[in-house]
């Protein structure tokens, strides 16, 4: 029987410490401020974005929305963020992916300044992370982390294999998990006896995007397994990438989906706002 990593008992743990900051920060004259970009219409973009808007009221930081139409140029996307980065109350640029096809999201990226970059995607930051001296981390890798050491688990010395190696979240959670000297091995489909390297791991990270793909013949008795996966199953009910109800009798620990990693990316998001703010007004600590 596994004990559950509540996110929404560790977010509003982060969120309540962001907000403590942000009014120190005010007595100094600095008030937080974020600007997130949406192009188009995509109804689960426009729920993360509302509640980015909701986190950073509840926070105490200013918030801009920048809600542009699905036709929109990649030349007037451009001039917006270069705006944005030149705009001194503005201390992080969000633009909530993915864009219409017709807009080049890598060029987007790399038009945020790195210092504005709270999802920390800029080649730049990357580049940091890799090498252990970083500023910003990714939201929902950073907010795998802070699960694991509000429950107390040590990486150290583990076996942790992470399934999935994307760019946003399997390849900086694999980092993230060897900065603390974690064992990591990244699967992902080309990967052979996938089901054996699994059930091997100690601590496993679901983050391969397909329903209730992760069994229980692929997790070892007493595996530390957090699951990153948002998808609908086939009844259209929200569920992670780990089959939770065979999962989690042989897990230690388990995040649940929904409630687990979700709530966490939006208060890492805030946590990097705040550090964006106090680096770009040479603020040490309040």
């Amino acid at each position: 029987m596994a004990s559950v990593i509540s996110g929404k008992e560790v977010s509003a743990k982060v969120r309540a410490e962001v907000r403590e900051e942000c009014e120190r920060l005010k007595e100094k004259g600095v008030t937080p401020g974020l600007a997130v970009i949406i192009v188009g219409d995509d109804p689960a973009s426009r729920v993360y974005v509302n509640n980015k808007k909701k986190a950073c009221a509840e926070v105490g930081f200013a918030s801009e929305e920048y809600a542009l139409p699905a036709e929109t140029t990649q030349q007037e996307l451009l001039a917006l963020i270069d705006t944005l980065n030149k705009k001194p109350e503005i201390n992080g640029i969000l633009c909530q992916l993915p864009l219409p096809k017709h807009l080049d999201e890598t060029a987007v990226i790399h038009a945020i300044s790195p210092e504005k970059d709270v999802d920390a995607f800029h080649p730049s930051n990357v580049g940091k992370i890799m090498i252990g001296d970083y500023d910003f981390l990714p939201c929902t890798p950073a907010g795998v982390m802070e699960l694991i050491h509000f429950a107390g688990i040590e990486v150290s010395g583990k076996n942790c294999v992470v399934i999935g190696r994307s760019n946003i979240v399997g390849k900086p959670m694999a980092m993230l998990l060897l900065h603390e000297n974690g064992t990591v091995t990244i699967c992902h489909s080309k990967t052979k006896d996938l089901k054996e390297i699994c059930a091997g791991a100690d601590i496993l990270v679901a983050a391969v995007g397909r329903p209730k793909f992760v069994k229980a013949d692929m997790v070892k008795e007493g595996a530390v397994v957090l699951d990153v996966g948002i998808n609908r199953d086939e009844n259209g009910k929200l569920c992670g990438d780990v089959d939770y109800e065979q999962v989690e009798p042989k897990a230690s620990f388990i995040t649940p989906v929904p409630g687990g990693v979700g709530p966490m990316t939006i208060a890492m998001l805030m946590k990097n706002t705040l550090k964006a703010a106090k680096l770009q007004n040479h603020i040490e600590s309040v």
